[in-house]
């Protein structure tokens, strides 16, 4: 949609047109979810099962939004706009920086690389959603002349030529034996979230020590130039660990396993946002798949706690949106889990696509997202008692789950029903225009799932 002068519609002119933001993003289409990389290289249930039983790699070089970031005064730009504290932050190191609104709810996170002082020594990485609050925040301050700088660099299913880092991925229970190889001795000493300088094939690379699929790790990148000699030595040291890459479609499931929401609705509709409404093209925005449904777009709104992200809050600082976040952690109303859906119940979702009448909404394998925003309701006695927001199987355990975010009075163990389907059923191309609302029971577990993630693997952040 464009403005009759041909400059892009923005966020706030398309609410007025829509009527208001509930209905912009329940209708607006969202391009399908997929990422630049092949679907499979084998099959999808394997490499899922590579990163529990052996070793995957996973290639990251595509399907995110970087933004390069420098200047004098960018740290206290950040900290202004961020919970984060950044009074240890230094080359080397890295963090998942988010960000709130006036009344301490979320805006998006994403990983903020601290690579080196100077131009572009900082990255950050994820989807748009953060990254374009802060691009925002860097252009009013230079207009105010403020020394801070950005390139942005989009995903390549957006950019033309090839992007500034390869990124790739190697964990499993296997992937330190994979290192040694590499390496020729132990794999290298790097705290969690720390980055460490090696070298790869005669190459120089940077590890991140982390894990996409609550696994151990490391994320290696380097220049773009070296991707293929890095990919091949690491596929080669592998191969007697039963290396497996990852296609798109198992890569898009491992958050349920890591136990992180990957887009976290963005609480940008209120006075605070105005000026930013204005400048952010609607076509950037997104939408909201899911059964969710509420002409009051708060209900749509998470806190950081709500979904995990309190270990990256300290109130060391001033920023936007303190006093309410303070408040908010003094009574978290709701929390992170998963939810293992009733297999009985997937099976009649299934089951309805192949018998006569009108079929529940399409439950697609691996991954369920029919918005870039997928928001379904869960009830518990007939009441709402929170939102589903990210659902799949993972082949591993053989099980259909969601990550969601939950009353805090409810335990692990109890049972909840997630509403799947839309009603009303909204214009979104991507959702099927003819199907019925179904409930499905679920047991409420920790998040992450797997012992490890939520033990040993978190234990070291």
């Amino acid at each position: 949609m464009t403005t009759t002068d041909s400059t892009p519609e923005s966020l706030a002119q398309a609410i007025d047109r829509a009527g208001s933001p509930v209905e912009l993003l329940r209708n607006q289409n969202w391009p399908a979810f997929t990422f630049p990389v092949a679907p499979e290289f084998t099959n999808w249930r394997d490499e899922q099962r590579a990163w529990n039983t052996s070793v995957a790699l996973m290639d990251q070089s595509h399907h995110m939004t970087q933004l390069f970031l420098d200047g004098a005064d960018l740290i206290a730009l950040l900290s202004s706009i961020s919970p984060n504290t950044f009074a240890t932050f230094r080359p080397g190191v890295a963090k998942q920086l988010i960000s709130v609104n006036q009344d301490g709810y979320l805006i998006g996170d994403g990983i903020l690389f601290y690579n080196a002082e100077g131009p572009e020594g900082l990255v950050l990485i994820g989807h748009h959603i953060l990254i374009d609050w802060v691009r925002f925040n860097i252009e009013k301050a230079q207009a105010l002349g403020k020394d801070v700088r950005y390139r942005l660099e989009a995903n390549s299913h957006m950019r033309q030529g090839p992007p500034t880092f390869y990124r790739y991925e190697l964990q499993g229970p296997h992937a330190d034996l994979v290192m040694e190889k590499v390496f020729g001795g132990p794999a290298p000493e790097i705290k969690f979230f720390h980055i460490g300088d090696v070298t790869i094939a005669g190459r120089p690379v940077k590890a991140l020590r982390h894990g996409m699929a609550g696994q151990p790790g490391f994320e290696f990148y380097g220049p773009w130039e070296d991707h293929e000699i890095v990919l091949d030595a690491l596929m080669e040291a592998g191969a007697e660990h039963g290396i497996r890459r990852v296609g798109a479609k198992a890569y898009s499931s491992s958050p349920l396993e890591s136990g992180w929401v990957p887009t976290p609705f963005p609480a940008v509709f209120d006075d605070d946002f105005a000026e930013y409404r204005e400048w952010l093209p609607a076509a950037r925005i997104g939408s909201v798949g899911g059964s969710l449904y509420s002409t009051d777009i708060h209900d749509f709104y998470m806190t950081p706690f709500d979904i995990g992200l309190g270990r990256s809050v300290r109130f060391d600082h001033d920023f936007h949106g303190r006093e309410a976040l303070e408040k908010h952690a003094e009574n978290q109303r709701r929390r992170k889990v998963t939810l293992i859906w009733n297999a009985d119940d997937v099976a009649a979702v299934v089951r309805s696509q192949l018998e006569p009448g009108t079929p529940a909404k399409y439950l697609d394998f691996p991954k369920a997202r029919y918005g870039l925003y997928q928001m379904d309701e869960i009830l518990k006695d007939g009441e709402r008692v929170g939102i589903s927001t990210d659902a799949g199987y993972v082949a591993y355990d053989q099980l259909y789950m969601s990550l969601a975010t939950l009353d805090a009075g409810l335990s692990d163990g109890d049972e909840v029903e997630v509403v799947w389907g839309e009603d009303p059923i909204s214009r979104k191309d991507g959702v099927d225009a003819d199907h019925r609302q179904v409930r499905i029971r679920a047991t409420v577990a920790p998040a992450p799932y797997h012992d490890y993630a939520r033990t040993v693997y978190r234990a070291n952040a």
